[in-house]
């Protein structure tokens, strides 16, 4: 990669980790305004949900701290320790989001059931009902919009603080219609409904963490991102196919990656960098990537049994239903050995079992001729 690449990458990095911290700091404090005013009125009508609804304000206030000191760690530049950077540490941000909202959800909880065990009656007054409409209100444009512009920078700190407010919002919401109810009907429903928004919150976190860590184990690439870059590579006339796209994610859209191709058996090592390179540049300029290996595969171009037998295999193997795709096919006349690679499905019960029924069909087929078979797999496969 290039000088002029490495300063533009760093500049839309730095430009994305501005835009992150200022959304969070704008969270921080509206979040802290929220909670003084509900915390007083919670206080003042003897309101467990309102109260509640202060503490989970203060809970956001720190998922968004959380967010910043995430953002800033995982913007250190690599070290010999970690040659990749530090950008995964946005991942475990948003983890520890998840799990604040998890126990947000689970205390709140409790404190719900002891108020259904042991009920007092609340005492609304017009400021208190004025405070959680405001709250609502707050909540719902910040939420669009902090969870708005963590899709756009591809933060899942503050998408998880988006859905946080968005649920937060919901919360108000209710305890707004509870109170309503209670005024005009004299009838109590705050704990119970309080039970069912903890339930709902408590769900909404255990999703948010199952997604989290499903990201830190490492996930596929999306299938049309690979499509696209495979279009690119193949987009040069001196590639015949583009195969075992691997992308690694070291971070929200921080990916390197390698590549293998086809290409006729008669290019010479000069010709083969120069298109390896300029494939390099044109994959990074498109889609951000960047490509740290381009693996060959050669292709017979001056033989014309080898093509005949080329078309032949493909059609055993092929045959085998959990075999997806046929690849870096090499007839050698001269050792009488063909090689390829042979993409399993992950769907198949008994991967290197299919390998060993392709290769008895293929040794039966051609008797004189020793197939060598790898087992390959489709790291994007749907």
């Amino acid at each position: 990669m290039s000088y002029i690449q490495t300063k533009v990458q760093s500049q839309e990095e730095a430009s994305r980790d501005s835009i992150i911290v200022r959304t969070s700091i704008l969270g921080i404090a509206a979040n802290l305004f929220l909670a003084a005013f509900k915390a007083a009125a919670g206080l003042l009508s003897g309101s467990i949900a309102v109260v509640l609804d202060a503490v989970n304000n203060l809970s956001d206030a720190a998922s968004s701290v959380i967010t910043i000191v995430g953002t800033k760690l995982a913007a250190r530049q690599p070290d010999k320790k970690h040659p990749f950077g530090y950008g995964r540490i946005e991942y475990l941000s948003a983890m520890i989001i998840s799990v604040i909202v998890l126990y947000a959800g689970i205390t709140s909880l409790t404190e719900s059931v002891k108020a259904i065990l042991h009920p007092e009656a609340p005492d609304y007054s017009p400021l208190t009902l004025v405070i959680i409409a405001v709250g609502v209100v707050v909540k719902i444009l910040l939420g669009r919009h902090v969870k708005a512009v963590g899709q756009r920078v591809n933060s899942d700190s503050l998408v998880a603080s988006g859905e946080d407010a968005r649920l937060d919002a919901v919360i108000s919401a209710s305890t707004l219609a509870a109170a309503v109810i209670y005024l005009l009907f004299s009838v109590s429903l705050e704990a119970w409904l309080g039970a069912v928004i903890s339930l709902v919150i408590i769900r909404s976190g255990v999703g948010m963490l199952r997604d989290t860590l499903s990201q830190i184990l490492g996930e596929r690439a999306e299938a049309s991102l690979a499509r696209e870059i495979r279009q690119t590579v193949c987009s040069f006339p001196e590639v015949q196919g583009a195969y075992d796209l691997i992308l690694n994610n070291y971070g929200p859209d921080a990916f390197n990656g390698s590549i293998h191709i086809e290409v006729a058996d008669t290019m010479t090592a000069d010709r083969l960098d120069t298109l390896i390179r300029s494939i390099t540049r044109e994959v990074y300029a498109r889609h951000n990537i960047i490509l740290t290996a381009v693996g060959i595969y050669a292709v017979n171009t001056q033989d014309e049994e080898a093509a005949a037998l080329q078309r032949e295999v493909y059609r055993i193997t092929l045959a085998n239903p959990h075999v997806r795709e046929i690849h870096g096919f090499y007839y050698d006349r001269d050792e009488r050995t063909m090689r390829m690679d042979i993409v399993v499905s992950l769907d198949a019960p008994d991967r290197p079992a299919v390998v060993a029924e392709v290769c008895k069909a293929l040794s039966a087929a051609y008797p004189d001729i020793t197939p060598h078979l790898t087992l390959d797999t489709d790291f994007a496969e749907e």
